[in-house]
């Protein structure tokens, strides 16, 4: 989405700290296409040599803002490959109509793997998120991303592990702790604190110094609203913050689209603050000084409500 205001507007895309509620928000249509009413494109970049073995597209956003979409168009949006038309896909998993602080809101998401395995890296386009415009003291906010793992053989042997869920962390929100090992996966609740989403990765033996990286999809995330933080930690080790120049340590959810501190600039549009929307990836590195045998990650937001979509880790193997 984008805001319609001029001069604070611009200094908001250009990374000013600024809020979705603070603007009256309109679409984002960077197709041309008279038929559609919302649409944005990023490139996906692989390695030469590489072959895709897995891509799922989430998308989601808030139906309730100046207006309120319906539910029923939850499940669906257009997708165009590099040079290709667009196709609609269906979602798989949708998570709909979940309340929080004002906020109506959705996250559904399609696995993709035979399209992106045959098409390859290059710019793909998505239209007709269900997602609505206007200014509300919540804010209109909405995205998407496509995670992708692949295969090469001469890359180092990795553990690549994906939890995803729709979980709203803050002020209105209650404690929760998922476990995504691959043999089972339980919900609990923890009464000690309702500003915290824990997650247990499970299983993931990693040598010491070990590298790694931690991928976050995330919704309604202010930029200057201090009070989030993630962090991870093994089973040998200390908790680590996760930080960089782009994600502060207690603004880490700050409506940005980021590769370790670097700002991803091949996206239409892309604008440094996103105003609601962070997709960012994070150095493990720290975390995994000592090894270890199961990983977890906890993110807390004291002050700001964030709804939080996936997360990937990918990690050396123990050779």
């Amino acid at each position: 989405m984008t805001a319609k205001t001029p001069r604070a507007c611009v200094s908001a895309r250009a990374g000013a700290a600024a809020a979705n509620q603070r603007f009256e928000m309109f679409y984002a249509d960077v197709d041309k296409d008279p038929n559609t009413y919302n649409s944005t494109r990023a490139r996906l970049r692989l390695p030469a040599g590489s072959r895709v073995s897995y891509a799922r597209l989430y998308w989601g956003g808030n139906l309730l803002v100046g207006e309120q979409k319906p539910a029923r168009d939850n499940g669906q949006v257009l997708l165009a490959e590099p040079g290709g038309q667009y196709k609609w896909v269906r979602a798989d998993s949708v998570v709909g109509h979940r309340t929080g602080d004002g906020a109506d809101a959705f996250q559904a998401s399609a696995d993709v793997t035979p399209l992106v395995r045959t098409s390859g890296p290059g710019m793909y386009t998505v239209a007709q998120i269900n997602v609505a415009m206007g200014r509300s003291e919540v804010g209109a906010w909405g995205g998407w991303s496509l995670v992708v793992a692949y295969e090469k053989d001469d890359a180092p042997l990795r553990h690549l592990s994906l939890w995803d869920g729709f979980e709203s962390v803050g002020t209105d929100s209650t404690d929760r702790t998922d476990s995504t090992d691959s043999t089972d996966r339980t919900d609990g609740t923890d009464s000690t604190n309702r500003t915290q989403l824990r997650i247990d990765v499970g299983s993931l033996r990693v040598p010491a110094r070990a590298a790694g990286r931690l991928g976050v999809v995330a919704y309604d995330g202010d930029r200057g609203i201090r009070g989030d933080s993630l962090t991870a930690q093994t089973d040998r080790g200390k908790r680590v913050t996760l930080s960089n120049k782009a994600n502060p340590s207690d603004d880490v959810m700050n409506s940005s689209i980021t590769e370790f501190g670097a700002s991803v600039k091949e996206r239409q549009p892309s604008y440094v603050n996103t105003l609601g929307y962070d997709a960012d990836v994070f150095d493990l590195r720290g975390a995994f000084v000592s090894g270890g045998d199961r990983l977890s990650v906890r993110f807390s937001s004291k002050r700001d409500s964030v709804w939080l979509g996936a997360f990937f880790v990918e990690a050396d193997a123990r050779s």
